[in-house]
């Protein structure tokens, strides 16, 4: 079975990460313009098994604020844990 692979990089916006994921995954519908949405496409519209680099975290931590920063990995580490068919390597 493929691994679909999506490696994030100079995050600094929750548009370019939007983005980023909307063309590596796809995302299901298209862009996805929130959190809630982005939660709700990684867990029950992307076809796993698929793998999440992410370098450059402190650009996007500047980029995002630290508040936003933690509630996307939030999200994405809940959504490896849930789904089991997902893989997050984040450089910190």
């Amino acid at each position: 079975m493929r691994i679909r692979s999506c490696e994030l990089r100079h995050i600094r916006s929750l548009d370019m990460l939007l983005e980023q994921l909307t063309l590596q995954l796809p995302l299901p519908g298209g862009q996805v313009y929130s959190l809630d949405a982005l939660y709700d496409a990684l867990r029950h519209g992307v076809v796993g098994p698929f793998e999440i680099y992410w370098r450059d975290t402190d650009i996007a931590r500047q980029g995002l604020g630290i508040d936003l920063y933690a509630s996307i990995l939030e999200i994405l580490e809940t959504i490896a844990r849930e789904r089991g068919d997902v893989t997050l390597d984040i450089h910190h």
